[in-house]
């Protein structure tokens, strides 16, 4: 099994192109929290899990993505960019690029997580894709991490827009209806900066769903970052 599991890694780390300088980032990266239920743990030695590293790379897996759409869609509006980017960054996609880099089989679990199939839990994987991301950004910098992102991502990258991501307004109302709900509604809740240069924050709301918040340049952009965002809170896209 050991043996097994190091092909793994190594299979894994030439999928990713990236040849660590500190090799231990990455077994942290691939080491799941229950793994602390095991021998480490009975020794009195706790394992270092990916948690930290998996808060890390959510964050750096973010910035990678914002900064690539702001080039790509330079005529995108902020709330089409965050549908994007959501689409992007969520615990399916994630979850799909670990698949695709075989996370799973190289992973270091727990016995128990390991019967109850953690390997191919979608979230464990989708954790530790995160973490692996964020070993990276730690081990070469942020140019590594675009490297590897770039590769990673290529597919959900290259894959049509969710229609949703087009015009979330409409999706948002479409959803509503087909859930037998009265249409959504939205009310401008502050204005804030100058007049050249306002930003708006605007609630939608529909009856029987709590209600959400989002901020734009214009009250449109806002509509749309409300849409949005709750089409992303109720898992529509």
């Amino acid at each position: 099994m050991a043996n097994a599991r190091a092909e793994a890694v190594a299979a894994l780390v030439d999928r990713l192109g990236h040849r660590f300088a500190d090799a231990a980032l990455l077994e942290r990266a691939l080491t799941h929290s229950s793994v602390g239920e095991g021998a480490d743990k009975a020794a009195g030695k706790p394992a270092r899990h990916n948690e930290r590293l998996e808060f890390l790379g959510d964050r750096v897996l973010g910035l990678l993505v914002a900064d690539r759409l702001h080039s790509e869609f330079p005529e995108a509006d902020e709330g089409e960019l965050s549908s994007r980017l959501h689409a992007l960054v969520d615990k399916h996609a994630c979850g799909r690029v670990g698949a695709r880099l075989g996370v799973g089989p190289a992973m270091r679990l727990s016995p128990g997580e390991t019967k109850t199939g953690g390997r191919r839990k979608e979230g464990v994987v989708a954790d530790a894709v995160e973490a692996i991301l964020a070993a990276v950004w730690l081990d070469g910098g942020i140019e590594a991490a675009r490297r590897v992102f770039e590769r990673a991502w290529a597919e959900e990258l290259a894959a049509p827009a969710p229609r949703a991501l087009n015009n979330p307004k409409s999706a948002l109302q479409e959803w509503s209806q087909g859930a037998g709900r009265p249409l959504p509604t939205y009310r401008v809740v502050g204005q804030t900066g100058s007049d050249h240069a306002p930003t708006f924050t605007v609630e939608v709301s529909i009856p029987g769903v709590e209600p959400l918040t989002a901020q734009g340049r214009s009250r449109q952009d806002a509509e749309k970052a409300a849409a949005t965002a709750l089409l992303k809170r109720e898992g529509v896209i």
